[in-house]
């Protein structure tokens, strides 16, 4: 079994069934497989075959699902990638992970006109319309690369629905994600057709989908977090997509209530702007049995105040792209443990490992490995990075956490972010958890910077919605809170943090403005 074969089971049980809403327009699960079919058949016309790697440079659009599911379909690998990259880091990933064929809207069309010439593998541009019944063609005829280009609709059309597709094995490669490049160049996650079927499976079990639910789907669907839980996990459940191109409070708002959707997913970041959107009420959300967050950790004080201010429960889980990525969430007939990732979903393990490679007991903080048949088979041509990530079955998140004696897991934080204070850790999530408490603080990210005496110091940045409230103030805060050493020394008031397209925080991004003003 894998995502293709149980998507044709829902199309078949539930085929006048709308599977997608979009832009107030919809489609059923029989016309939906009818346009992945042709799409297949479209791809394979045009010389794409079982085995080639295509590149999704798509929103949250129809296109992706079809696109998606058609090239699986074919046994394509499919590379999605992140449409507002810049081309030297689109170029990277299309060269690196040795992209055939490119699908994209037809927006790019000058980004095609500046890259194809340097990406002498790529046989196809295949870009799809964003006005009804306009032709690309058009608008690339003066290139010299023209032949290479088609237009998604022309490729739907040339399909047969007869097309039946080639055997998939599980261990055949379906998609490879190219994580974020904390360090140095991003690298490939090979996901299998049975590491992405395992998950949305599991993760529609767990999370009791059905084909009653209207998911809401507003994360990136180039991201994993959207991918599995936002995405598969409800196509294999009869489930029906709400599928928004972007994120806004107030038309998040509007389409909950319009579809009276019952589940949504997202950050942080989103529940923040959601909880802070001054026209936000309580209805607005009564529709929803289960909201879902993940992608990085919530703050016990926005959970807190989210489900007082709109009455609905967050279920926070955890994941990671080498993991198709669910590992945990918070179960759903047990009781919910706020801070917590939850416990580990069905037929996954998770661990505490300490510095030796053993199993650390419950409460004491170690590194957080993953082994289940969700973990990926490796980077794409990395070797010795996948030797280093996957030890004796167990795959390392590089992510620091605890259990507690009823298997639940809590994040501390990321190895990599530990600041080392006089010889003390400092975890930034126990400090950001009381800057959060504050009554004035909308978004807070806190880093070390150097100290002379002390190594490291705490440092933080605060988004603040009170102009009134002054550093001095949020530090005395804080010592009320906080021992002396986790007490930040600093503290800076920025507008916005700086955050990926899927509203994660990045840290990273203050690390390179404290290097660069160190430097000076």
């Amino acid at each position: 079994m894998n995502l293709l074969t149980q998507f044709k089971e829902s199309a078949k049980n539930y085929a006048a069934k709308p599977a997608y809403y979009f832009m107030d327009q919809s489609c059923t699960y029989a016309e939906l497989d009818g346009a992945i079919t042709k799409f297949a058949s479209g791809l394979q016309k045009l010389g794409v075959k079982q085995g080639d790697h295509i590149a999704l440079l798509l929103g949250n659009s129809p296109h992706f699902v079809i696109s998606l599911y058609g090239a699986l379909r074919l046994g394509v690998t499919v590379i999605p990638v992140n449409p507002i990259y810049t081309a030297d880091e689109i170029g990277y990933i299309l060269n690196n992970g040795d992209v055939k064929a490119v699908i994209a809207l037809d927006m790019a069309i000058p980004l095609a006109e500046k890259m194809h010439t340097y990406l002498p593998k790529i046989e196809h541009y295949i870009f799809c319309e964003t006005v009804p019944n306009s032709r690309v063609e058009s608008k690339f005829e003066s290139l010299s690369g023209f032949s290479k280009m088609k237009s998604f609709t022309e490729v739907v059309a040339s399909g047969e629905l007869t097309f039946m597709g080639p055997e998939l094995k599980d261990d055949d490669t379906a998609i490879i994600l190219y994580t974020s490049g904390t360090t140095g160049k991003p690298k490939g996650a090979m996901l299998t057709h049975k590491n992405l079927y395992s998950n949305a499976k599991d993760v529609s079990e767990y999370l009791k989908m059905n084909s009653d639910d209207r998911v809401v789907t507003v994360l990136p669907m180039f991201h994993v977090f959207c991918l599995t839980v936002a995405l598969n996990a409800p196509l294999l459940s009869g489930a029906t997509l709400l599928i928004a191109p972007k994120f806004s409070p107030k038309e998040i708002f509007e389409l909950i209530n319009e579809y009276q959707a019952t589940v949504f997913a997202g950050v942080p970041t989103m529940y923040n702007f959601l909880f802070q959107n001054p026209d936000g009420k309580t209805e607005d959300l009564k529709s929803l049995r289960l909201c879902i967050s993940g992608g990085a950790s919530l703050p016990v004080a926005l959970l807190k105040n989210f489900e007082q201010k709109f009455n609905v429960v967050v279920s926070e889980g955890y994941g990671l792209s080498e993991a198709s990525p669910v590992t945990c969430f918070n179960p759903l007939d047990r009781p919910r443990k706020p801070g917590s990732i939850g416990t580990s979903i069905l037929r996954v393990e998770n661990k505490i490992f300490n510095e030796l490679g053993e199993e650390a007991p419950a409460g004491e903080v170690g590194e957080l490995v993953v082994r289940g048949p969700n973990v990926m088979k490796g980077y794409y041509q990395m070797p010795e990075e996948t030797a280093a990530a996957i030890r004796n079955g167990w795959l390392h998140t590089g992510d620091l956490a605890r259990m507690d004696e009823d298997g639940y897991f809590y994040i501390v934080d990321r190895k990599k972010d530990l600041i080392l204070v006089g010889g003390y850790n400092v975890y930034p999530r126990e400090v950001e958890e009381v800057i959060y408490n504050h009554s004035d603080v909308v978004e807070v990210a806190v880093l070390g910077v150097p100290d002379p005496n002390l190594g490291e110091a705490v440092k933080a940045y605060v988004v603040s919605k009170n102009p009134e409230l002054t550093a001095e103030q949020l530090i005395k805060y804080c010592s009320q809170h906080l021992a002396k050493y986790k007490n930040p020394s600093s503290i800076e008031f920025i507008e916005e943090l700086p955050k990926n397209t899927t509203g994660k925080i990045l840290r990273r991004a203050l690390k390179v403005q404290v290097a660069q003003n160190v430097s000076k």
